[in-house]
């Protein structure tokens, strides 16, 4: 990948909280319509961007779709360091930081059964 098309993808805020919270794991459509308050039609926008870019993959799962990152195998040394850099630099960054708080309450029910990420009542991970 080159480190170009990396910046373009990261020159967003809506990207970069996208990114921020799937650095957590694979997350459904509604996960980020709920975190970001935005619509799904502007977050399918940023996702698909995304996808075209080959930094995140997509699958259906019944009536959803969940993203995620790249697999680790697929990522250049260079969006694998920029990942490392938005992870370290969301520590310091309060909206980032309450999104993750906000995904971390999430008791959203839309995810398939068996799925990666199944909601309970201690939220979407699965832990206080």
């Amino acid at each position: 990948m080159k480190l170009v098309s990396i910046y373009e993808c990261l020159c967003d805020a809506t990207r970069l909280r996208l990114l921020n919270l799937l650095l957590q794991g694979p997350l459904c459509v509604c996960h980020f319509q709920a975190v970001l308050g935005e619509s799904q039609v502007k977050i399918s926008k940023h996702l698909s961007y995304l996808r075209a870019r080959r930094l995140v993959t997509s699958r259906r799962e019944g009536n959803w779709m969940i993203y995620a990152l790249a697999r680790p195998a697929a990522r250049s040394p260079e969006l694998a360091a920029n990942l490392t850099c938005l992870r370290k630099c969301a520590q310091a960054s309060p909206p980032l930081q309450r999104d993750l708080a906000q995904l971390k309450n999430l008791s959203l029910a839309c995810t398939p059964k068996g799925s990666a990420r199944t909601h309970g009542p201690s939220g979407i991970f699965g832990r206080s």
